[in-house]
């Protein structure tokens, strides 16, 4: 090794000893005629000295170092002068008196500062991620990452898992996102395409009696990017055989715990609360609710039905609802917060967004003379409304009015300060719907995937009204995202039949994309049920951020680029020509 210590670990126990290190130049201070230069490395920082009156050979040198310049110093630890001690460095009591130092690389100035107080734009940094990923924050995210990793990998190995790694070159098959496609050089025409998820292999693992098998798993999708998203990203994929959800709902939360507690010492409490698909929508008007705070929906239909405000009447006409929320100890909220409030409402889709705030026991606003006195007496019951809250409606169909309510609730949540960002709160959601409708294509699809077990006793509603029919899956939720989603699959060959034939796939052609599953399922297949947390959402919670570029050591900017590597990039003549491809059309357009 050519360093006896890191920048990070040195303290008063080394006072004397002899030592080298090596890193990276981080600032350099001249002090008349001594010169002070921080060493930096992943672990931490160490203060050398160059002193002429020590020895003037490495004081020559240190004059002509240069911010990242590559270097290694030796010399003895000394104890640091009365009032230069930095207790904010693990090595602040000490510092490092130079007898002999070597330029192992040097480097141009760097055109993003390598300081964690001096963020560079979103370009700069993924075009020199490996400038970026030097900040002492960049290497604790990834740290993190790696703890979480190891933590996963321990938990999962001690009940008994296996850890078994799918294909990367697989077969084409509809799951919900665009596949990344990869030409075949041997058979023209024909193509592989890159897995969206393990699904249907780990699937099949059961079937080929693995009871428990996981795996960190890249998985990659062409869609729209945004903060939680990425063209590759990684989940740890999880199936199990012969068992329910309470097995899954035990088993995660335990990973969890042991995740959070080995990557940055943070104690979860379990068990974690669970709740309905359909009381999520009506509490908080989403499936993924935050938790941390109040602010819940109520449906205040009933008490206003008889109000002589048009713009209620003729919602509940049409089979709409009045939703509300009630802002605790908002009525101080200006004409100008009202206004962007009604601004925020509509830019969710609502038609308008109206409010009423309680004074002195009674409604105010200019809407309140349209309610009668006995109307007014009965929401502020409902609502359970007292001096000094407000309260928020959106009139508007059930579907509209719990979007838009739940996304106004964490803005005022946002707005008041009232979301704590050192606190985790899990939740599971459950019962989701097995099917939605699709309007712009009109047409029934899943909500969670085709492989999704429905639940047993809405089985009759399957051919007749599918939307009716709720599927055996999980999400689980952590402050407002979603990092996992799994199910109970269908086992049953003929049932998984039905189930495509209600999203509209043909015997043809649902053999055509997944006869592979449908033909293993014909030879025995267990019960089994999984789920998919989302690592690096995870990781990006864990370290403060929803963007999961943060916990991601190479990303791509939003356009699915790395303007470090410049892909994606041209292919040449030759490779088109050996792939039996022609991209004239494209360069042409």
């Amino acid at each position: 090794m050519l360093r006896t210590h890191t920048c990070g670990e040195l303290g008063s126990k080394d006072l004397g000893s002899k030592v080298i290190l090596c890193g990276w130049v981080h600032s350099r201070r001249d002090h008349g005629g001594v010169i002070f230069i921080d060493l930096r490395d992943r672990y931490g920082l160490t203060q050398a000295v160059f002193d002429p009156s020590h020895d003037e050979k490495p004081h020559k040198t240190a004059e002509h170092l240069g911010r990242e310049y590559v270097i290694s110093v030796e010399g003895k630890i000394r104890k640091r002068k009365e009032g230069m001690i930095n207790p904010k460095l693990k090595t602040g009591e000490v510092e490092l008196l130079v007898d002999n130092v070597q330029i192992l690389s040097k480097a141009k100035v760097p055109p993003i500062e390598i300081d964690d107080e001096i963020v560079a734009n979103e370009d700069l940094r993924l075009k020199y991620r490996y400038l970026d990923l030097r900040r002492p924050v960049m290497q604790k995210h990834l740290e993190i990452r790696h703890r979480a990793a190891k933590a996963t990998r321990e938990f999962l190995n001690s009940r008994g898992f296996l850890e078994i790694e799918t294909p990367m070159l697989v077969k084409s098959t509809p799951e919900g996102a665009r596949d990344y496609i990869v030409p075949s050089r041997i058979t023209h025409g024909n193509a592989y395409a890159l897995p969206q998820s393990p699904q249907l292999y780990k699937q099949i693992l059961m079937i080929s009696g693995c009871d428990k098998y996981y795996q960190i798993a890249r998985c990659l999708r062409d869609e729209d990017l945004r903060a939680d998203r990425q063209p590759e990203f990684t989940q740890i994929d999880i199936e199990m055989s012969f068992i329910t959800e309470e097995d899954i709902y035990e088993l995660c939360e335990g990973m969890m715990k042991k995740i959070f507690k080995d990557s940055i010492n943070y104690d979860v409490k379990t068990p974690f609360q669970r709740i309905s698909y359909d009381e999520a929508r009506k509490k908080y008007g989403t499936d993924k609710p935050d938790i941390r705070f109040g602010f819940e929906l109520v449906d205040a239909t009933g008490a206003v039905k008889n109000c002589d405000f048009s713009v209620f009447k003729q919602v509940i006409e049409k089979n709409g609802v009045i939703l509300c929320v009630n802002a605790k100890n908002c009525a101080n909220f200006s004409r100008k917060e009202l206004d962007e409030l009604i601004e925020k409402a509509e830019s969710y889709g609502a038609s308008g967004l109206a409010w009423m705030k309680v004074s002195d026991g009674k409604l105010e606003s200019n809407i309140v003379k349209y309610f009668s006195k006995e109307i007014q007496e009965n929401l502020m019951k409902k609502m359970d409304a007292k001096n000094n809250d407000l309260l928020l409606f959106v009139a508007d169909r059930r579907k509209t009015a719990e979007d838009v309510l739940g996304l106004l609730r964490k803005d005022i949540a946002n707005k008041l300060g009232l979301i704590k960002k050192d606190v985790f709160q899990f939740l599971w959601v459950t019962d989701f719907p097995s099917f939605e409708y699709n309007e712009a294509e009109d047409r029934i699809e899943p909500s969670h995937h085709m492989f999704t077990m429905p639940k047993s006793e809405d089985l009759i509603w399957l051919e007749k009204e599918p939307l009716k029919v709720r599927a055996r899956c999980y999400d689980l939720v952590l402050n407002g995202i979603e990092i996992a989603s799994g199910s109970i699959r269908n086992h049953d060959t003929e049932l998984q039949k039905r189930v495509m034939k209600v999203i509209g796939l043909s015997e043809e052609e649902a053999m055509e994309k997944f006869g592979f599953l449908l033909e293993a399922l014909q030879y025995g297949a267990p019960p089994h049920g999984g789920i998919a947390p989302g690592f690096d959402r995870i990781v990006a919670l864990m370290c403060g951020f929803n963007d999961i570029r943060e916990v991601i050591a190479f990303p791509k900017n939003k356009k699915a680029e790395c303007p470090m590597d410049g892909s994606p990039s041209a292919i040449s003549e030759k490779q088109l020509k050996e792939l039996g491809l022609k991209f004239d059309f494209v360069r042409k357009t």
